[in-house]
């Protein structure tokens, strides 16, 4: 029997409980791990509530909050390949078993070695925000010197893209809230305060003749005010937001395999992708860092620290 905090019904934070249970039995395709760090992210209150459909892979509840995690492989269902017994490891738990636990199942395709030099803690933040940060750069494609407006910087994925960004050569604006500021203009961001200034006046004073890229993290009005901005309604790409067609940009377009997970983090080891993390919890105090996150109050990366 192993610890894990996760929700027994869809709601709000009331909804959230310690639970024992068994290992889980990891499935066809599926690793067993003891979690070492699992990251926090806004798609894990998300689930909780029920805004967000399949997956949850048919698991009955109480579920285990939770999207990614780094830990050590301790059990292989059938056709995995590429990882064995032992095995220091991250990646994603998108078959539904969850990350804030001692023990999880993650989806073996979506699950990569953690290469020597690579502390755990970095590695748990990079199967959501890392891979995030990369898909949309691609998405993208920019030149070196190209101007990028990051809208809603402060985050753990918006630093991720802003870092990625300014290692890439492009000249970076972030907008966000005043307590974010130290963290972006640290990554060598142009900040906007969202909360003192007016965004479009002031992104526009930086770049009188639009953006030749921007990276939405905020949506919805946030979203309409600055679409206007780029030189090229295509070159807007939202990482949640969906009506991001009905203005003429695109969704984000996300690889969460292997092979982008290991791409990701040879960028960490190189120090173009490494993450900001502000905060570290122990398993018994999720509730707090989960809250954070769902509150808006953090500034990079905040993960749980299980074992």
């Amino acid at each position: 029997m192993g610890q894990a905090w996760g929700f027994g019904r869809y709601g709000g934070p009331e909804v959230q409980e310690f639970f024992d249970r068994p290992d889980p039995v990891p499935g066809r395709g599926e690793v067993l791990i003891r979690v070492g760090v699992a990251g926090v992210n806004p798609l894990d209150h998300l689930l909780r509530s029920g805004l967000v459909d399949g997956l949850d892979g048919g698991r009955p509840f109480p579920r285990v909050l939770g999207m990614e995690a780094a830990g050590t492989v301790l059990a292989l269902g059938e056709d995995v390949n590429g990882l064995k017994l032992g095995d220091p490891v991250f990646g994603f738990a998108l078959t539904g078993g969850g990350t804030y636990a001692e023990t999880t199942v993650l989806s073996a395709p979506n699950t990569a070695r953690i290469p020597e030099g690579l502390p755990a803690t970095v590695a748990a933040t990079l199967p959501v925000a890392g891979t995030t940060a990369v898909d949309v750069l691609d998405q993208l494609g920019l030149p070196a010197g190209a101007t990028v407006l990051v809208n809603g910087v402060g985050g753990g994925v918006g630093l991720a893209v802003a870092r990625l960004a300014v290692g890439r050569e492009l000249r970076v604006i972030g907008t966000g809230s005043a307590g974010k500021r130290e963290h972006a203009e640290a990554i060598g961001v142009r900040f906007i305060d969202y909360t003192a200034e007016d965004v479009a006046a002031a992104a526009r004073e930086l770049v009188p003749d639009g953006f030749d890229g921007i990276v939405d993290l905020a949506g919805g009005a946030s979203l309409r005010t600055v679409a206007p901005l780029a030189q090229d309604p295509r070159t807007v790409i939202a990482v949640g937001d969906m009506s991001v067609t009905d203005l003429g940009g695109r969704f984000v377009e996300r690889r969460v395999d292997r092979e982008n997970l290991e791409r990701s983090a040879r960028l960490a080891l190189d120090g173009l992708l490494a993450p900001v993390i502000t905060a570290v919890h122990p398993l018994s105090d999720a509730p707090a860092a989960l809250a954070a996150v769902e509150n808006g109050h953090t500034s990079g990366k905040v993960v749980i620290k299980v074992a």
